[in-house]
């Protein structure tokens, strides 16, 4: 018990100075210049097309052209863009190329979208992102004065399913919790890398000397793999805040939560089942045996056991807050351990087994 106390005392404190040190998407002030090239990639987004056209309409920078490369939708992609930007000529949309062998699909679309792009920076959207006015001036700002070429970042995560509320938030957890943010920000080591790519903000010319999405092709979670090519240039990468000026809403039922991260978590973890299994062990340990503990405290009346179950609370209450997440999720974090180990073992036995992951109707090993 007194091991268990210490050890999330100390994922506390950690935590906490990781929110502290993080740079977060505010300020506007900066003195770079330059056409900035916003690129989305599209398959199958018939209900997001309108959203995030009408929200980059809303920014406030006088140069930018805007790409959208439709990835051979079969719903009503198309149609929808085109109702949406209403004729405005800081758009245009591509038909997509036949997928080649060896890519992943997202990643060839950014690399056709990387080679059209005219503008000095580049700046990588989903498109279920939404964005704030003075997004590309403070994503400016951030760049200038950490002397960086990327600048990227976990956007805030409007959630509606369930098993959604117990999995998407926890990419916040992870970066605050996992990452030492002030070594993966002030240097070039490829191992403290954290990368979102609902949002990656480029110069063109880092992006370019490095290959841009070609270097990643076969990646299933290419937006790490991209930001690590970086940093092994010599490029520095900066991971901000980005919650109060980019929203994302990841996914619209339980399946589309489960089929997401299936096909990212284990791949992230470089497909090892020693890691896996010790990620598992760990967050079983730390995150959801305390609440078993307080529920055991019913039936002893030793009240103090309910101490760990509140540690977990306030370690996740401290993320939630910086995360912009809905009020009260920290009460979940137990379930969300059980969700995330759940997932992990399922992830795993796809890849073990080589049934591969199925995502917006293609299959990847």
């Amino acid at each position: 018990m007194i091991l268990l106390i210490a050890g999330l005392l100390a994922f506390i404190l950690f935590t906490t100075i990781n929110v502290i040190s993080m740079p977060t998407l505010k300020q506007t002030d900066h003195s770079l210049k330059g056409k900035v090239s916003i690129l989305i990639p599209m398959r199958n987004e018939e209900e997001n097309a309108a959203g995030i056209i009408n929200s980059i309409k809303s920014i406030q920078y006088p140069e930018i052209e805007v790409l959208v490369l439709n990835d051979k939708s079969t719903d009503r992609t198309e149609e929808c863009l085109q109702r949406a930007i209403n004729g405005d000529q800081r758009f245009s949309v591509y038909e997509g190329s036949e997928l080649p062998k060896g890519w992943v699909g997202k990643v060839h679309a950014c690399k056709q979208l990387g080679k059209r792009a005219k503008g000095e920076y580049l700046l990588f959207l989903d498109a279920d992102v939404r964005v704030e006015p003075n997004v590309v001036h403070q994503a400016m700002h951030v760049m200038e004065r950490y002397n960086s070429k990327l600048v990227t970042g976990f956007p805030k995560f409007p959630i509606r399913p369930f098993i959604g509320r117990l999995l998407v938030p926890l990419q916040h957890f992870f970066i605050f919790f996992h990452l030492p943010n002030i070594i993966g920000n002030t240097t070039v080591i490829p191992a403290f890398t954290a990368a979102h790519g609902a949002f990656m903000f480029f110069e063109k010319k880092a992006y370019d000397a490095i290959g841009g999405h070609a270097a990643v092709k076969d990646s299933l979670i290419e937006d790490i793999h991209i930001t690590r090519t970086m940093k092994r240039h010599g490029f520095k990468a900066t991971l901000a805040n980005v919650t109060p000026s980019v929203s994302c809403f990841m996914y619209d039922t339980n399946k589309d939560v489960w089929e997401g991260f299936l096909k990212n978590i284990y791949v992230g973890l470089g497909r090892s089942p020693v890691t896996a299994l010790l990620v598992s062990i760990f967050y079983l340990s730390f995150y959801f045996l305390p609440l078993i503990i307080a529920i055991l405290s019913i039936w002893t009346l030793e009240w103090h056991w309910i101490i760990p179950l509140l540690l977990v609370w306030v370690q996740t209450a401290i993320i939630d807050r910086a995360a912009k997440q809905a009020p009260f999720h920290f009460l979940l974090m137990p379930l969300s351990a059980v969700a995330l180990t759940i997932l992990l073992g399922a992830s795993m036995l796809r890849s073990i087994f080589k049934k591969g992951y199925v995502w917006k109707g293609r299959i990847y090993k």
